[in-house]
């Protein structure tokens, strides 16, 4: 049976509106893929570091989650099937240091946002490669895009490239452009003026240190 509104209603942040399309927001160019130089890296914080090509990447197995997804913008769009690996399939290949705590999320092109390692884990996280039943275009991350159901889907990063554990939460791009750095849509968790004060310490200091670091981070 369709849901009533009344359930729809209680599916819905506050200040979302339904849509059943599938909207494309993206800040700058849509990068190319080229399967025999792409990579996904899980650096950082690990006793050592993991890295698939595609066809590696390819070979591990699948899940699917049916989630509801929700936008800063303020667009939901309720019962989307995302195929793909679930982040437990790429933790279990990974061994994290215990000082491990949160993990920036790089993507093509000079990408990044910032999750504490709870919300990476959590089992409704997936690495999708389709969406309701086709292979992601570019324009919505293809190949390859974080999902994260709980979280406003700036954190869902499109074009997916690696995982760099760290014991510091610093900002990503969105984040540091005025977003939140929680960015829980029930909440409505959307802009960096809504964070206590211990929180935008917190995020300068991170950024701060990760910005005196004298290795190069790159993919």
């Amino acid at each position: 049976m369709p849901d009533t509104p009344e359930a729809l209603a209680r599916r819905t942040p506050p200040g979302q509106g339904l849509t059943t399309k599938r909207p494309v927001l993206t800040y700058g160019l849509t990068p190319r893929f080229d399967p025999r130089t792409w990579s996904f890296r899980c650096f950082g914080l690990v006793e050592r570091e993991v890295r698939f090509t595609w066809e590696e990447f390819l070979a591990l197995p699948r899940a699917d989650i049916t989630c509801d997804i929700h936008c800063v913008t303020r667009w939901s769009r309720l019962d989307n099937r995302f195929e793909g690996v679930a982040i437990g399939e790429i933790m279990r290949r990974v061994r994290l240091k215990p000082e491990a705590k949160h993990v920036l999320i790089h993507a093509d092109p000079d990408y990044s946002t910032n999750l504490p390692l709870s919300a990476l884990l959590d089992d409704d996280v997936l690495l999708a490669l389709r969406h309701d039943g086709r292979d992601l275009t570019p324009d919505h991350g293809g190949p390859l895009r974080l999902v994260v159901p709980k979280l406003y889907f700036w954190k869902s990063a499109k074009w997916l490239r690696g995982f760099e554990f760290l014991d510091v939460n610093p900002p990503g791009f969105w984040e540091l452009n005025g977003y939140h750095m929680n960015a829980d849509p029930w909440m409505e968790e959307r802009y960096s003026d809504q964070e206590t004060h211990a929180m935008q310490t917190m995020r300068a200091e991170a950024a701060r240190r990760l910005r005196a670091e004298t290795t190069p981070r790159r993919l």
